[in-house]
Order: C-alpha cells, then sequence, then structure tokens
C-alpha cells in the first residue's frame, strides 16, 4: 500500500510533462535528416549523438556494461573505412593462429617443414620448393634437396635456425632431421614462445588501432566532437575482440602444449 501510494504522489507530475510534450508536437528534425531513419544521418549525426548519450548513461552504473556502439560504415565512409581497420585487425588475429599451427606443436609431420624459409642466391623460397620432405619414422624427417643441390647447405641452416629446436644433418643432398623427444622443458618452452608471439601480435594490432584512430582525429574540425568520439570507440571495440580472441587462441593453445 506504501508503494502505491508514493507512485499515486508523482503521477500529476508525469502527467503534466505528458501534456507538455503532446502540447510541443513531434520532435522536428532538419529538413532531409534521416536521424530517425535505422541507419541514421548522414548530415548532422543526430543518430550517433543519440547513440553517446545512451551509452553514457547506460554506463554510469558501477560495475554495468558499457553499451557497445554500432555506427554504419556507410555514414562514415569519408572519414575512414572501418570494413578495412576490421580487416586488418583481423588479419593479425589469422597470422597468430597460423603461426601457432606451423611453428608450435608437438607432433611432427612432413608438413611442419614446410613454412621455413630458405635464403639462397636466387632469392627466398620455401623449403617444400626446393626439397621433397619426407617421414621415415616418428623420430626422422627427411628433406632430399635432389633437385636443388646447391640449396643443400641453406636449407640445413634455414631448419637448424627455425626456433623448432631441430639439429638437422647433412649427408649429401641428404638432409636428415632427427625430431627431438617431447620432454615436460620442451613443451613449457613451446608455451612460453606462444606467449610472445602473442604479444607481438598484440602489438601490431595497436599499430593497426592508432593508425585507424589518427585518421579520425585528422577531421577533428570537419565533423562533432560526438562522432569522433563514437568512432574511436567503436574502434576500440573491434581493437578488444581482437585482444580477446587472441586470448582464447593463446589459452587454447597453452593447454594443447602442456597437456
Amino acid at each position: 500500500m506504501a508503494l502505491a501510494l508514493r507512485c499515486f504522489r508523482h503521477l500529476p507530475s508525469l502527467l503534466h510533462h505528458s501534456r507538455l510534450a503532446a502540447l510541443r508536437g513531434p520532435l522536428r528534425v532538419p529538413p532531409g535528416c534521416a536521424a530517425l531513419l535505422p541507419a541514421g544521418c548522414s548530415h548532422c549525426g543526430h543518430q550517433m549523438l543519440l547513440s553517446r548519450q545512451l551509452a553514457t548513461k547506460k554506463a554510469k552504473g558501477k560495475g554495468q556494461t558499457q553499451a557497445r556502439v554500432n555506427i554504419s560504415a556507410a555514414l562514415v565512409e569519408d572519414i575512414i573505412n572501418l570494413e578495412e581497420t576490421n580487416e586488418d585487425m583481423q588479419a593479425v588475429v589469422e597470422a597468430l593462429k597460423e603461426d601457432f599451427s606451423r611453428n608450435l606443436s608437438v607432433r611432427t609431420s612432413p608438413g611442419a617443414l614446410d613454412h621455413i624459409i630458405v635464403v639462397t642466391k636466387d632469392g627466398k623460397f620455401p623449403l617444400n620448393q626446393l626439397g621433397q620432405i619426407s617421414q621415415k619414422s616418428p623420430q626422422l624427417l627427411i628433406v632430399n634437396m635432389a633437385s636443388f643441390p646447391e640449396s643443400t647447405a641453406a636449407a640445413t641452416k634455414a631448419i637448424r635456425e627455425s626456433g623448432m629446436n631441430l639439429n638437422p644433418e647433412e649427408d649429401g643432398t641428404i638432409i636428415r632431421v632427427p625430431i627431438p623427444k617431447i620432454t615436460r622443458e620442451h613443451r613449457e618452452s613451446l608455451a612460453k614462445l606462444a606467449k610472445q608471439s602473442t604479444n607481438k601480435s598484440k602489438e601490431a594490432l595497436r599499430k593497426v588501432r592508432s593508425k585507424s584512430v589518427n585518421q579520425v582525429k585528422k577531421f577533428k574540425s570537419k565533423v562533432s566532437e560526438d562522432t569522433i568520439w563514437l568512432l574511436e570507440k567503436q574502434i576500440q571495440q573491434m581493437a578488444d575482440s581482437a585482444v580477446a580472441e587472441m586470448d582464447k587462441l593463446l589459452a587454447a593453445k597453452t593447454k594443447e602444449l602442456l597437456g
């Protein structure tokens, strides 16, 4: 009953504001403004301003999740290409994923050596383009360099310096690559390398983010402060999403390596 009385006490004030709103009539927007359409307005940024106000209000409560900004790329294409920014960030994530797959595995197969780059007098080439790689036993890989015998020494050096803890042995045009026994120490070493690779990828991601933010800031004198704020927030959200994906990849890879 007490709660009901308190509600009725505020009713006159609510009705008063409702009458004022009715007298004022519908919200007026500049001619040709599509602020009330889902796509927003490409001229005055009313929709963007509303998004900022909503995001600020929702973020005020301590511990509450901040509202996500979702700007239509078409509205800001003259300022920055958001789709290209997102693609650049995802390319960093994909490069980390490929690095994990190729370089950081406790399971060895002939394909593990494919990506090793060999520096020759004619240029740089993947090992699998210069030699035929096969697995003679679980503990031994063979690289047959008969097609490019002059590159045998360079291939041996590339394998040794690949960071895969391999010690190749030359026998004419044949390179024998013994596979070391997987010890706990080696697993921990690989896990540490995975962490280092992730940190390097995050640094590359920060460069993409900084480049995009600097691009947006160039338009400070041409567009509203709210537009700049929302674009920076959108770029940060994209970067945060990529970082979260990297952290998931690292957690999964660490679990795989350490067993």
